[in-house]
């Protein structure tokens, strides 16, 4: 197992850019760390960093060989807790690379239930935009990724996706309140909050409005949907989330929500992926089986996924 030890090293120092910086985090001097580079350099032949005037980065042999550290280190990770299955002890490490939506509710709500269960296990959750999400399981960061629209990467395996409709939130007080359910041009009278372009809310919402020939220009615009939510009770101003990244009870002191027909903006899909080609650990293995029936029961399909494309009259 030594040789894992040194390819631990190796990712600790690629991760952070620093041989100091890595040696804190692996508690060892960054000396005895340093010499365990230079040994591995010299049995390879090459340069696995190149050094900085602040810190290291990886060679082009060292980018090549980082990829095999991380399946190595993953596929014993594998190995370990399906040992530790065969105990009837499960253990091991799960990592999530996921959208801004699933932080507030959902992740905490999940992992508290399988935590409870298999106390064992440990999780590693990272926020992460969709195509940082992508890059992170294709990179051996992570073992699974949950992103809002739209997934593009050839390496990304769906094992499940469910549909959210986009919803707009408001004070109780709005003028728009009242209503069931909203038309996107009736939001779009009043002053609106937006998330950034990288985020599957925008995406959606703007499809729309060139499928219908329509512009506008949100009046304040974020990549935090915490600040969005917070500005929109402040201002009285509309803003749109996702229901996934609200509370399960649907209430939100200060404000309300009410979703957009979706024949002017059609529900998006949150995708649960992995690496194609990949085995997952037995922990991160069973916590998906875990989450896909909670989706399954709390986000149901039936008229929420019609044919992609719009009328062009919202």
């Amino acid at each position: 197992m030594r040789h894992l030890t040194t390819f631990e090293y190796v990712d600790a120092v690629a991760r952070t850019g620093s041989i100091r910086g890595a040696a804190e985090i692996l508690a060892i001097t960054s000396t005895a760390l340093n010499r365990r580079i230079l040994a591995l350099e010299e049995e390879l032949g090459v340069q696995i960093f190149e050094r900085l005037p602040r810190g290291v980065r990886l060679s082009s042999a060292g980018e090549l060989l980082i990829h095999h550290i991380r399946t190595q280190i993953v596929d014993m990770d594998r190995v370990k807790s399906q040992i530790a299955d065969l105990s009837g002890v499960r253990r091991g490490n799960v990592s999530i690379a996921c959208s801004q939506a699933l932080l507030p509710y959902f992740l905490p709500e999940q992992i508290t239930e399988y935590r409870r269960q298999h106390p064992g296990v440990r999780f590693g959750v990272y926020l992460r935009d969709r195509a940082a999400a992508e890059k992170a399981i294709a990179d051996l960061e992570a073992d699974l990724a949950l992103v809002f629209e739209p997934v593009r990467m050839a390496e990304f395996h769906t094992i499940h996706a469910v549909p959210q409709q986009i919803h707009a939130v408001m004070t109780e007080s709005h003028p728009l309140a009242g209503h069931e359910t909203l038309r996107l041009k009736e939001c779009l009278l009043y002053p609106v909050a937006m998330p950034t372009r990288s985020y599957g809310v925008r995406y959606l919402i703007e499809r729309a409005l060139v499928g219908a020939n329509m512009s506008f220009e949100p009046v304040v615009e974020s990549d935090s949907f915490e600040f969005l939510r917070n500005h929109a009770a402040a201002e009285g101003i509309i803003s749109f989330q996702i229901p996934i990244g609200l509370p399960p009870n649907g209430v939100i002191p200060g404000v309300i929500t009410r979703p957009v027909d979706v024949r002017d903006v059609p529900a998006g899909l949150i995708y649960l992926g992995q690496l194609r080609g990949r085995s997952l650990p037995v922990a991160t293995a069973r916590f998906v089986d875990q989450i896909v029936r909670v989706m399954e029961q709390r986000y149901p399909r039936d008229g929420l996924l019609p044919a992609r494309g719009w009328s062009g009259n919202i």
